[in-house]
């Protein structure tokens, strides 16, 4: 896989999580997590270029109008989801993407921090 870390991704979480748009406690990622069709819109209304900001994980070799494109998903479009932060790490450990997985571990220590 030739995924890599979004870092304008990580710069806008960070600063999400800095303004206070998080959610701490939800049930699970894939109960939070945007439908397809949440997603269709948000693209249809703010391009492909915010839908990537909404990713850590970026895949250069799939072709830029995609969702193939993008990975690991860290909000809804308008906060950021501590479940999906936990989400996200255990699946990049998972799969050897070191530099998403740390990113990670930063975005859950800020959460909890904040």
């Amino acid at each position: 896989m030739a995924e890599a870390l979004n870092s304008a991704a990580l710069r806008k979480a960070q600063s999400l999580i800095s303004s206070g748009d998080v959610v701490r406690e939800d049930d699970s990622w894939s109960e939070s997590a945007p439908t397809t069709e949440q997603q269709n819109d948000f693209i249809a209304e703010h391009g492909w270029e915010e839908y990537a900001l909404w990713h850590l994980g970026i895949d250069e070799t799939k072709s830029e109008q995609t969702k193939a494109r993008f990975s690991f998903p860290y909000g809804d479009f308008s906060r950021v989801h501590r479940s999906a932060i936990i989400a996200i790490e255990s699946r990049a450990g998972q799969y050897d993407h070191a530099d998403i997985e740390d990113a990670a571990k930063k975005l859950l220590a800020q959460v909890d921090k904040d």
